[in-house]
């Protein structure tokens, strides 16, 4: 595929294009930069259930529980939430690894679509809530509903970072609108109480399906204006600690 390098857009040309947006889909193909308005019209959703098989990501000491089961779990209630609806692809289904390179390139397999990627988090007792990764400029609207949805279906936040414009392999590598999820804090004794509960995994799950139909149906409308276009190289494995 030929790369092409994108000039930089200002602030209010970007506005422009999502104020001037249609019935199609913005994102409709891969775009290597992403320097464009959100998702709109898109068909299909990849699910990414973060870490699996020998990377159980996070574990709970207050709870025992593993973030690879967790991560699949939502992956496949998010799933069921948007059946019906789109077209729906898990990158594991099962308790395996696949490597984030691999990730990436399966994503890229897809033209009009998104990816979300689920994780749950760990940090210092005292943090919760959940937070939101982002890089692309297709990527902000997609992913402040996201976080708007899960900050509403949990109880309480405590000094968590909220919205992060991050450049990771799963936000920055792929080219289709991609986000990564954290659902609360495995570390917190109460949130990760909670977590450990299907209905609250069942409510994250809603929250999170909802804000996907929406940015479907409407785009990046109501979710601010676009950041400013980074341009940066693809993050690599030898990249700090994802």
């Amino acid at each position: 595929m030929t790369r092409l390098l994108y000039p930089f857009f200002g602030f209010g040309l970007l506005a422009l294009l999502a104020s001037c947006a249609g019935p199609v889909a913005s994102s409709s193909g891969r775009d290597y930069w992403g320097h464009r308005p959100g998702p709109r019209g898109f068909t299909t959703v990849i699910i990414d259930a973060g870490h699996g098989g020998k990377d159980s990501g996070a574990t709970s000491k207050p709870t025992g529980q593993q973030e690879k089961d967790l991560t699949l779990d939502m992956a496949k209630r998010i799933r069921a939430e948007l059946s019906g609806n789109f077209h729906t692809i898990l990158l594991r289904s099962d308790d395996t690894f696949v490597d984030l390179d691999e990730r990436v390139a399966r994503a890229n397999q897809y033209g009009d679509a998104i990816l979300v990627s689920m994780h749950f988090n760990s940090g210092p007792r005292q943090l919760r809530g959940p937070e939101t990764y982002y890089w692309r400029v297709d990527s902000h609207g997609l992913a402040v509903r996201l976080q708007r949805a899960m900050a509403q279906a949990s109880p309480g936040e405590h000094s968590n970072r909220g919205l992060v414009r991050r450049r990771l392999r799963l936000t920055r590598n792929p080219e289709i609108p991609c986000v990564l999820m954290e659902g609360g804090y495995l570390s917190h004794p109460a949130e990760a109480r909670l977590i450990c509960t299907p209905d609250y995994r069942q409510r994250l799950a809603v929250a999170i399906a909802a804000a996907i139909r929406t940015q479907a149906t409407i785009g990046d409308a109501g979710t601010g204006p676009l950041p400013p276009p980074l341009t940066a190289p693809p993050s690599r494995a030898s990249d700090k600690r994802e």
